[in-house]
């Protein structure tokens, strides 16, 4: 095993970092890293906000629903899908995009940019940086949008928090990995015995970090997919001139 396979399996989320500062030359590697992640067509359809100012970091974390470890975090990087310069090639060419208006467009736009947080990611901590995602930027999308001041065309995906760990947090179980690994085709076979051992071992997991006793990954999931938990994302999306009706 390599050592770059050995930090991607090595990975843990960090919400804890120290007052060291990235430097530029950092930052930028780490943004050259996703820019060099596969894309659609090579449609380079998401762009990478670096998020510095104390205040505008705050403001995020309350955006967030109160994550303060964005605001602890020396960098925040917001990925955003990016049909506004696509749409300008389009005028360059005096034809009329349309991709942003259909699914296909919103898959491809998200899919790049989980790509490109994925590259984001291995490159930070190849370099002993400590991250977390954060997906709650969706939660006051049109907030978001106004602080970064996104044109029509985009959407924040998600944010990254970059910094020097303060410690490093327990590493997570994952679901056996058979039921990741699937051959030829999908199998269905021996699903729920397989939830119901990893439903043991995150309860284990979570006694032994102190969080509540008796949470388990399939209860804790079916509480939180019984709702569609960022309701705003939807009419944000239209505002911003994705229709999904394609």
């Amino acid at each position: 095993m390599n050592e770059t396979i050995k930090s991607i399996q090595n990975h843990r989320s960090i919400r804890k970092f120290t007052d060291k500062q990235l430097e530029e030359s950092v930052i930028d590697q780490i943004i050259k890293s996703a820019q060099s992640m596969p894309n659609s067509i090579n449609g380079q359809q998401t762009s990478i906000i670096v998020v510095r100012d104390k205040e505008r970091k705050a403001k995020l974390a309350e955006l967030a629903g109160g994550q303060p470890w964005i605001d602890a975090a020396p960098v925040f990087l917001v990925f955003v899908m990016d049909f506004y310069k696509t749409n300008l090639a389009a005028q360059k060419n005096h034809l009329n995009q349309l991709i942003h208006e259909s699914v296909e467009g919103t898959i491809v736009g998200t899919f790049d940019g989980g790509l490109a947080m994925g590259g984001a990611l291995i490159a930070a901590e190849s370099m002993g940086l400590g991250v977390v995602p954060i997906g709650g930027i969706r939660q006051n999308p049109a907030e978001v949008i106004e602080l970064l001041k996104l044109p029509e065309y985009t959407y924040p995906l998600a944010g990254l928090a970059i910094g020097y760990p303060k410690d490093h947090s327990q590493k997570k179980p994952r679901l056996p990995f058979e039921t990741f690994k699937h051959e030829e085709t999908y199998n269905k076979e021996g699903l729920m015995e397989a939830i119901d051992e990893y439903d043991h071992t995150m309860e284990q997991y979570h006694n032994e970090i102190g969080r509540e006793q008796g949470v388990n990954w399939s209860g804790y999931t079916a509480n939180i997919y019984q709702h569609v938990y960022y309701p705003k994302v939807y009419p944000t999306m239209k505002d911003q001139n994705f229709q999904n009706d394609k």
